[in-house]
């Protein structure tokens, strides 16, 4: 396919092709491929990946509450519950329902009894951890413990805690705990994020997702003064900026199993090394992601961030700029 041909793919299961199939069986009612795929799910960090792909399309039905019913010892039947309860209380909270109590508490017992079930999945504490952010004001103990360390705030430590007792540096909750920092009441909370990711990102291992966190919160630093008078692109270009995204490529792209990879993270990882003019650098992480795309960072890339025309638009601008820098006889990365 000549490269003007070429169209991005999004799909929320991006290369994993046996969650595909079971997304597929899934939006038809039926639940057997989803228990077999969780089934043979080999570790903890690609269980939290696919359980949250699957709630996302599973919460507009009654799909998960059938198998738990017709299955009620199923450790990932309960799991599966309680992704699907929260995904609900965070949806209706988003959209300030007046449901969204309710279902907060359902949720809330949903992943206590999945955490009973299954003792040893960190699932549980990062459906907590979602739901902490409904919790905009702190009113829950749990929620405003002492941090561990300083320059941070007061916060669900505990389950951040728990989790990463279960699956050390687990990315989802990692990511949960920053839309916490999101929906905090403060007018620091961007500070607050910058200090929180560069914590996490200090005590990663090489090949960690962590690494790529400073990236998600350059971008909601973007979104967020989008439409102000600053020359927004310069945003991308500071020495700050260009270190974060090559920190993310060395320590992060470089050295992680390709598998592991999130495609979110891919993502943002070729937008700030475009961003930052690094184009050749990108090269390598844009033919990393084959076929599929995220709308996210690209959409706030554009005048209207909800027109997908537009998102895509962007990515394939940015993709050819990358990959003809990469492809050029003779080019030396800057260094």
């Amino acid at each position: 396919m000549a490269a003007g041909d070429f169209r991005p793919v999004y799909h929320p299961a991006g290369h994993d092709h046996d969650l595909r199939a079971a997304l597929q069986d899934l939006r038809t009612g039926r639940w057997l491929a989803m228990r077999n795929l969780l089934e043979s799910t080999p570790d903890w960090a690609l269980w939290t990946q696919r359980t949250q792909v699957l709630a996302a399309v599973a919460a507009g039905s009654d799909t998960v509450q059938a198998w738990l019913t017709e299955e009620p010892r199923s450790a990932a039947a309960a799991v599966m519950h309680a992704r699907v309860t929260v995904e609900r209380a965070v949806r209706a909270h988003r959209e300030r329902r007046p449901s969204a109590q309710e279902l907060w508490q359902e949720a809330w017992q949903g992943c206590r009894s999945a955490a009973h079930a299954s003792p040893e999945d960190p699932v549980p504490w990062v459906c907590l951890l979602a739901l902490s952010q409904i919790d905009e004001g702190q009113r829950l103990e749990e929620h405003r413990l002492l941090p561990p360390g300083p320059m941070l705030f007061p916060g669900p430590w505990g389950l951040l805690a728990e989790a990463d007792r279960r699956d050390p540096f687990n990315r989802e909750a990692y990511h949960r705990m920053l839309q916490f920092v999101y929906a905090r009441q403060s007018s620091g909370s961007l500070s607050e994020a910058v200090n929180f990711v560069q914590w996490a990102a200090s005590s990663a291992p090489e090949g960690s997702a962590l690494h790529v966190l400073p990236l998600y919160v350059r971008v909601e630093r973007y979104r967020r003064e989008h439409g102000s008078d600053h020359a927004l692109d310069l945003h991308w270009v500071t020495e700050d900026g260009e270190r974060d995204a090559r920190r993310a490529l060395g320590v992060w792209f470089a050295s992680a199993e390709p598998a592991t990879r999130s495609l979110l993270d891919l993502n943002h990882l070729a937008h700030a090394l475009w961003g930052s003019l690094r184009f050749a650098e990108a090269a390598p992480v844009f033919r990393a992601m084959g076929p599929y795309y995220t709308s996210a960072p690209w959409a706030h890339r554009t005048r209207t961030p909800r027109d997908p025309a537009g998102t895509e638009d962007v990515f394939l601008r940015a993709r050819s700029r990358c990959l003809a820098a990469g492809q050029a006889p003779g080019r030396v990365p800057h260094g």
